[in-house]
């Protein structure tokens, strides 16, 4: 049966003040500063606010922008893309769509094997669970993305 994640008030009221700044108010961290950029440990990211599975560190990848970066969500349905007018730019903005977390921004310039998808993502936004505790934190049915990379 699938999980189902909602927008939790109580974890919008313990977010710092830069992971509120991020998610709440469409803001970016400095590249180079979230916790997530150089992270290279096996496991999901799960939004901050609600804990849907956004990416897998098997679809991670060093894009050399200072962001965590990924080839492609989990599971499209939960993120949503928007078209992103500000700072004088045409963007696709990505948020969650449980959550309603802003998450980064879907750029055209990632690996043309993996799809030419980068998703740049804000590590304020996200919630690192290493594979070993997957189990432990209820999302056991995500260990199989990690089985997949012997085959």
């Amino acid at each position: 049966m699938a999980q189902e994640y909602n927008r939790n008030p109580a974890a919008v009221d313990a977010l710092s003040p830069e992971q509120y700044h991020v998610t709440q108010q469409n803001g970016t961290e400095r590249a180079f500063t979230g916790e997530y950029w150089d992270n290279h440990e096996p496991g999901i990211y799960v939004d901050v606010v609600s804990g849907e599975p956004l990416f897998a560190s098997v679809d991670k990848f060093d894009s050399g922008s200072g962001w965590p970066s990924f080839t492609k969500p989990i599971d499209s349905e939960n993120v949503v893309e928007k078209r992103d007018l500000s700072h004088l730019m045409i963007r696709t903005e990505v948020r969650s769509t449980h959550g309603d977390s802003h998450l980064g921004h879907v750029f055209t310039d990632g690996p043309r094997a993996a799809g030419g998808l980068r998703y740049c993502i804000n590590s304020a936004a996200l919630r690192f669970i290493h594979l070993d505790d997957l189990e432990a934190e209820g999302y056991g049915r995500y260990k199989t993305l990690f089985s997949k990379e012997d085959a």
